[in-house]
């Protein structure tokens, strides 16, 4: 059976009712707010239609119905109309993004939590992987006699610094120079290019004087290239999920709480998502956990190529309109935001 426009008409209303309020849609309350201009009796009847089809559920509890996943996949797919966000909505994102660019993962964790802010939801953001990430320059800065800072950027914007022990002395001179040859080397080159061919050994010959320094700096420095490469997972608003009705149940409250805190599964399970922005509804999730939740997520770039995501979590009950024209705007500005940032001169040592 086809659905006809009445039959979506209604269908939308009952969505658009029960995603406001959370309470299963009856026939009067449909005709009563939506101006169908048809009777409840006839409404009755073309929901039973869609129960039957599918698209409705009907709690023993309640004569009501509620939209069933299907419904929902419908909707995102075909009947959803994108939000457009207000100038003010676009305002607020832009300052609060943008005023926290000087760390990466810092202003991806901040990202996070703008989201999670903004939508009420449990929020999620992973830095993106880096093995084809390119360096930008190395910089050495002292700290005191038995320490130094070693400072790494790469050319997506992500800057790690480590404070590392030295057992060897130095002065200023040599570490300007050190710094210097370490980015004339590894300038341009990928992670994964550096890791595999250790031309760190090349110094020690090339700077004869500096070949003890090289060799107490340079474990430390291809350990900090190692950890660059990890996928950071950060999650915002977890106890939003409190002031939901969905759940409203301990047990509900604790089994979700329980899924989040599988952080290296969840990790797994959202790198193999693809590009754009990805909705997943109840029963299409891969995970048995998430089974009654709905992830919607979206991906950034940094530099123009290298890919982070950032989603929600939240019941199957969801403004999806609303969330994903966010989730889109933010996403974009995100990656906006990274590639002025990589395009400035942020070093002499460059």
């Amino acid at each position: 059976m086809d659905l006809s426009e009445r039959k979506l008409q209604i269908l939308q209303a009952i969505i658009t009712d029960y995603v406001q309020n959370a309470e299963p849609v009856g026939s009067r309350s449909i005709a009563k707010k939506y101006g169908l201009g048809v009777s409840p009796a006839t409404i009755r009847n073309e929901m039973a239609d869609l129960e039957e089809m599918g698209y409705l559920t009907h709690p023993h509890t309640s004569a009501g119905r509620v939209p069933s996943d299907k419904a929902y996949r419908l909707y995102v797919d075909d009947l959803m109309q994108k939000r457009n966000l207000t100038p003010q909505e676009k305002r607020i994102i832009n300052e609060r993004l943008r005023a926290n660019m000087n760390e990466f993962d810092q202003t991806i964790q901040h990202a996070a939590a703008l989201l999670s802010e903004i939508t009420k939801l449990a929020s999620f953001a992973m830095t993106p992987q880096t093995n084809q990430d390119t360096l930008r320059f190395v910089r050495l800065i002292p700290v005191d006699e038995h320490a130094i800072i070693l400072m790494i950027a790469a050319n997506s914007g992500n800057v790690t610094n480590t404070t590392l022990r030295v057992n060897v002395p130095y002065t200023n001179e040599a570490l300007e120079i050190l710094s210097k040859s370490m980015t004339y080397n590894y300038q341009g080159r990928t992670i994964d290019d550096v890791l595999k061919n250790a031309i760190i050994h090349d110094i020690g010959s090339d700077i004869e004087a500096l070949s003890a320094l090289a060799n107490s700096v340079m474990p430390n420095f291809m350990r900090t290239l190692e950890d660059m490469l990890n996928v950071n997972l950060y999650m915002e608003g977890l106890t939003n999920i409190f002031n939901i009705p969905e759940y409203s149940s301990m047990d509900r409250a604790r089994s979700f709480l329980e899924l989040m805190s599988r952080k290296e599964e969840f990790t797994r399970d959202m790198l193999e998502r693809g590009d754009g922005v990805i909705v997943t509804i109840g029963e299409e999730n891969v995970a048995d956990s998430m089974k009654d939740c709905s992830l919607i997520t979206a991906t950034y770039h940094v530099d123009g190529k290298l890919v982070g995501k950032i989603g929600v979590i939240g019941p199957t009950r969801m403004k999806y309109s609303e969330v994903t024209s966010i989730m889109e705007y933010l996403t974009q500005n995100l990656s906006e935001s990274f590639r002025l940032t990589s395009g400035k001169d942020t070093d002499s040592n460059e």
